[in-house]
């Protein structure tokens, strides 16, 4: 729906309000006008239910507005009497058209100095969960979003099983695209496994101001550009669906090419505008290796010796085992006796890969030798014809057309470009797009496969591991505990400082409430 469907929608809802409650402003001392101003009617009918003013912004937030209307519509027909279960069961299952009922056929009187506190105990537990919900999707969605690394392809830089916190207002929070949905799930409902959201109505894309903009090296969450599964975990519930931006599976790889970048991959390193890449100190790139062997190896004993925490047995005779190392890590295990010989998977996947971006056999395009590219930047033009429109495809017919709304469509008339039928020879892009790979090179899905990422997929930025879990060995590792995600040399934990800022809390806490105790 476009911002001017929007703005039909909310007129509509704004008559609807008034002609269902401005007899009841009346009789709460008001004018019956106020009942049609849009916002100044909320802020009225907030000092009506005796409710704090900025209860009007949570009304007008997308997902908490779910949660917030049917609260003011309880809140406003008890303010007028009506507090029994049954009203209560009515005033929702009719999605608050029975105030219409109790606006026109009932002579009710407005409590002004209604008592706010729940009857019941079970009242007030709910009250106290529904505003929890509010404040943590409040948070979740516009601050700060936990996130838990699944795969090895960021393996020595983020573990798998690190728990991150991943900041939404750094790069600037991205609104909810898709309003109805579940608070604080993704795409499905845990334990239930259903679809968690209503594709249709959705909201035009808008992001909120950051203060920085996503840097080189940057290691970014976005919305996998091309997924159409139904749940990315489990694989039996895999399926083709079309998915709103904002509902794509997450994913998190490290931005090694920003807008206006040529890029290539030659040996499996990265080259920016034909120079080396130059990582950060915590980034330990990875490459992909098969190791035969005399006879089989102690595979704890490798990881902890050689700092490999990739490997497995992939044949018996002869004894061959996959190994993801580290350059270092490499010539450590290369010293082993019981080692023959070492093959780089960089060595072995050679030539045309139609699995590798841009998908076309005039590009002999594969993960270990790739490009140049370049990365499109908004408001730059390219020169359209038959050998640049694979690269360009997708993002004219789907990022900067139909998920924009926009009908797009490229065809070609021998080496002629045609959009929509008509010749195309240069196109100007509308938004910036992203390179996005993982530290760990062949064993990782990322931009080689599926391209740019547009920036209206960037989710944010993560910047604390909070918790970090091995599943391998059932244990936690609590030295990754508190670290931060960027910086330089060794992470360092702040957990302990942590532990000691939560035992001061409750120990404040216990010294007040029996300071209080004795005053009484």
């Amino acid at each position: 729906m476009s911002w001017t469907g929007w703005l039909v929608f909310i007129l509509i809802v704004q008559v609807v309000h008034f002609a269902g409650t401005w007899k009841l402003y009346i009789k709460a001392g008001r004018k019956a006008w106020e009942a049609a101003v849009p916002v100044y009617n909320a802020v009225v009918l907030m000092k009506i239910i005796n409710r704090p003013w900025w209860w009007t912004i949570l009304l007008f937030i997308p997902i908490v507005n779910l949660i917030m209307f049917p609260v003011v519509w309880v809140e406003t027909i008890r303010s007028f009497g009506r507090n029994s279960n049954a009203d209560t069961f009515l005033v929702l299952i009719t999605l608050g058209l029975y105030i219409y009922y109790i606006n026109y056929t009932q002579d009710v009187t407005h409590i002004e100095d209604r008592s706010l506190k729940p009857r019941t105990s079970a009242g007030e537990w709910v009250s106290s969960i529904l505003f929890a919900v509010v404040a943590a999707t409040i948070v979740h969605t516009y601050f700060m979003q936990p996130f838990t690394i699944p795969t090895s392809s960021l393996e020595k830089s983020l573990l798998v099983g690190d728990f991150l916190f991943v900041s939404k207002f750094h790069y600037g929070a991205r609104a909810p695209m898709t309003p109805i949905a579940f608070p604080m799930v993704h795409d499905t409902i845990p334990v239930a496994g259903v679809k968690s959201y209503s594709k249709e109505p959705q909201i035009p894309y808008f992001r909120f101001p950051g203060f920085q903009k996503i840097k080189r090296n940057d290691i970014v969450v976005f919305n996998w550009p091309v997924d159409t599964l139904i749940d990315i975990n489990p694989a039996s519930m895999r399926g083709s669906v079309i998915k709103p931006i904002d509902k794509k599976s997450n994913y998190v790889k490290r931005c090694v090419g920003i807008p206006g970048d040529s890029l290539s991959v030659r040996n499996g390193r990265v080259f920016i505008d034909g120079q080396p890449l130059e990582l950060p100190d915590r980034a330990k790139v990875q490459f992909g290796y098969q190791i035969v062997t005399k006879k089989p190896l102690n595979i704890q004993f490798v990881k902890e010796r050689y700092d490999i925490t990739d490997i497995r047995p992939i044949n018996q005779d002869p004894i061959v085992y996959e190994i993801h190392a580290t350059d270092e890590a490499l010539e450590k295990i290369k010293n082993n006796p019981d080692v023959e010989r070492v093959v780089a998977y960089k060595d072995m996947e050679v030539g045309y890969d139609a699995s590798v971006f841009p998908n076309n056999a005039e590009y002999e395009f594969n993960n270990n030798f790739f490009g140049p590219i370049y990365i499109p930047e908004a408001g730059k033009t390219v020169a359209i014809n038959a050998q640049s429109i694979p690269f360009y495809k997708r993002i004219i017919e789907v990022y900067e057309g139909i998920e924009m709304g926009i009908e797009n469509k490229i065809t070609q008339n021998g080496t002629q470009v045609l959009l929509n039928g008509q010749p195309l020879t240069e196109y100007t892009f509308k938004m910036d797009y992203y390179w996005l790979m993982g530290d760990n090179r062949n064993n990782s899905q990322d931009a080689r496969t599926w391209g740019y990422v547009p920036f209206n997929h960037v989710v944010g930025k993560p910047v604390f591991i909070w918790m970090s879990y091995d599943s391998n060995t059932g244990s936690f590792r609590w030295d990754r505990f508190f670290t931060t995600v960027g910086g330089s040399g060794k992470p360092v934990s702040y957990f302990i400082y942590f532990v000691i800022a939560v035992i001061g809390l409750f120990g404040y806490n216990f010294f007040r409430k029996r300071k209080k105790s004795a005053k009484k």
